[in-house]
């Protein structure tokens, strides 16, 4: 006979109690606790974790030395931009979470992804949120409606494991993983303990029967993957689509890969027909530059392994009130703040009554401290009202006592700039070597602030 047991659970740290509260004594959060109820029956369909890790051949310990470790075999798709981001292909038996914003394409990429490779593999497409009829006319609109791929409707989780055994798929999309419902749990479909439950299930089918599951998460205002943290840290790779609604432009950006490097980045172009490859960002975010324009600087940004040309500009404007405005648009703002208050101090240039406006062009996000010297240069062209030459690009982050601080895989940077056609750039002094010259471009070592605004404004 099943017993049934209720304890309350923090949705934001996980923290359990026995009775409500209203404040979490681990966390500090209000009002986070949920209601959880519990049987202790045995699950059809489940098999214990001891299977898990003697599926991996190891149930005893070993040394390190003696372990036979064999590389992984990845599947490669058509999709070039999505094999980098993963690191060179699909690993088989992973288990890949994809989150981002409504209507941003999450569901588009998993259907033309999964639609070349039902051509070669049997996939099994779990959708908790549209019907089939519905999944059908959108792959008609993209043009890939004629294929192998199984449409499965349901978000009962017994039901989904019984056709996965049935089928024996090689990939498995879960959309989404919180309309996922396991039976056992008597929680509301979509809480913690839902969500929890639900990926450990996949996580198994994954790792037992090396099916490679897609997850596609719903994200909260924040930006965060909604659920408990210990999703992220469940699965082998962690993927976030994002892009400006505004803009036609995505980026999928990977945050975790167990199998690859992380913070890699992938370009798409979303148009009528789905989603297209950009094989050339830097020539998308560089080809509407207005020519002899001033507060327009290039910065050689690197996102993973890949480097990435991009715009920033500012606008240096007299404020009309007694406080300077500061706003920023895909530049972190209290780094603004902190690098407008250097170049005020050690550049010379009188701010403190001038309204600032940052942004990177083409709706993108740069986070590296390498774009400091792009963004101190944009601003002084501003404020001067001097133009930089716009076959000047520059790299580098920017300390509080003025100095220019040197940056990782300079020479990626340098080679990347002259591709594109930049004549000359500019670069901390730690970073220069002699081979940088044999690059086709000029390279520009300054050490200083003022340094680089005498060179570039004389």
């Amino acid at each position: 006979m099943a017993r049934t047991s209720v304890r309350y659970k923090c949705r934001s740290c996980g923290y359990i109690s026995a009775s409500y509260l209203g404040r979490c004594p681990n966390c500090g959060a209000w009002n986070q606790f949920e209601e959880e109820t519990q049987e202790t029956r045995k699950r059809s369909g489940k098999q214990p974790v001891s299977q898990l890790i003697q599926s991996t051949g190891i149930n005893e310990p070993v040394k390190l030395g003696e372990v036979k470790a064999k590389k992984e075999e990845r599947i490669t798709t058509d999709f070039s931009e999505l094999n980098r981001v993963l690191g060179g292909g699909i690993v088989p038996g992973s288990l890949i979470l994809i989150g981002g914003d409504p209507g941003i394409g999450k569901s588009t990429l998993m259907l033309q992804v999964m639609s070349n490779l039902a051509n070669k593999y049997k996939v099994l497409y779990v959708s908790g949120e549209e019907s089939a009829s519905q999944i059908k006319l959108r792959a008609d609109r993209l043009g890939i409606g004629d294929n192998n791929m199984l449409l499965y409707p349901e978000t009962d989780m017994e039901r989904i494991r019984d056709q996965i055994a049935e089928v024996k798929p090689d990939f498995l999309v879960i959309d989404s993983i919180q309309t996922m419902n396991e039976p056992s749990l008597d929680s509301v479909t979509g809480s913690a303990s839902q969500v929890r439950e639900v990926t450990s299930e996949l996580m198994k089918i994954a790792k037992l029967d090396a099916i490679t599951v897609f997850v596609i998460g719903h994200v909260t205002k924040e930006g965060a993957i909604a659920g408990p943290k210990i999703l992220e840290h469940m699965v082998d790779t962690v993927l976030y689509f994002e892009g400006d609604e505004h803009h036609s432009y995505r980026i999928l950006h990977s945050v975790k890969n167990r199998f690859g490097a992380a913070n890699e980045i992938g370009m798409f172009e979303m148009i009528n027909e789905g989603l297209r490859e950009v094989s050339n960002p830097s020539a998308i975010f560089l080809d509407q530059r207005l020519p002899n324009s001033t507060g327009s600087a290039v910065v050689v940004s690197l996102e993973g392994t890949r480097p990435l040309l991009a715009e920033i500009q500012a606008l240096v404007t007299p404020t009309a009130f007694g406080y300077a405005k500061r706003t920023t648009s895909g530049i972190d703002y209290n780094r603004a703040a902190l690098l407008l208050a250097v170049l005020e101090k050690r550049g010379n240039l009188m701010l403190q009554n001038q309204d600032v406006y940052l942004t990177a062009t083409g709706g993108i996000k740069l986070n590296e401290p390498a774009i400091d010297l792009a963004i101190v240069m944009a601003v002084a062209s501003s404020y001067t009202n001097k133009e930089i030459s716009s076959t000047d690009c520059f790299v580098g982050e920017v300390g509080l006592t003025g100095e220019i601080r040197r940056v990782n895989k300079i020479e990626s940077r340098v080679k990347e700039a002259g591709k594109v056609g930049f004549k000359r750039i500019f670069i901390p002094k730690h970073n220069y070597q002699s081979d940088l010259a044999n690059l086709g471009i000029e390279v520009i070592p300054i050490a200083s602030i003022p340094q680089a605004l005498k060179l570039v404004f004389g």
